[in-house]
């Protein structure tokens, strides 16, 4: 019986005017980042909703990562802060839920900074893999009918 290696599924919000600039400049650089980082962007990271975690973890997400420009550096002035305290009452949420806080992640990633996005993404995926899937939050209608079965 051949043991299948566990690949985690994640998404990553990334901010229209840094992180997603910064993804596509990794890109360009052919820096590796795994291809299983699923990247949704936004106009800002203050945009995502705390209901677009939950719900990316209840449609099989074992991670999820937002990006943002760096504090100071927000083409809307403050959306970067509204996003880390928003952020933060979130973790305490995941927390209450059962969700390990190392499934979810804030990072602040400039246009400039492909390097840095590759080198986060890499990390992050590693330590999700670590995790396991995630087991507490999916919903079993988004599952394969193999995965339900054991």
């Amino acid at each position: 019986m051949q043991v299948e290696k566990f690949t985690p599924k994640i998404v990553a919000f990334c901010c229209n005017w840094c992180s997603y600039a910064g993804a596509d400049l990794a890109g360009t650089g052919r820096m590796q980042y795994p291809e299983n980082v699923k990247i949704i962007r936004v106009p800002c990271s203050c945009r995502v909703n705390p209901s677009f975690i939950l719900r990316a973890f209840q449609r099989g997400a074992d991670g999820v990562i937002i990006c943002g420009c760096h504090p100071g550096d927000c083409h809307y002035t403050s959306g970067n802060y509204f996003a880390r305290r928003r952020m933060t009452l979130l973790f305490g949420m995941l927390d209450f839920l059962g969700i390990e806080r190392a499934r979810t992640r804030v990072e602040w990633v400039s246009a400039a900074e492909g390097a840095r996005f590759a080198s986060v993404m890499n990390d992050f995926v590693q330590k999700v893999a670590a995790l396991g899937p995630n087991r507490r939050l999916g919903d079993l209608r988004c599952r394969d009918s193999k995965e339900v079965e054991k």
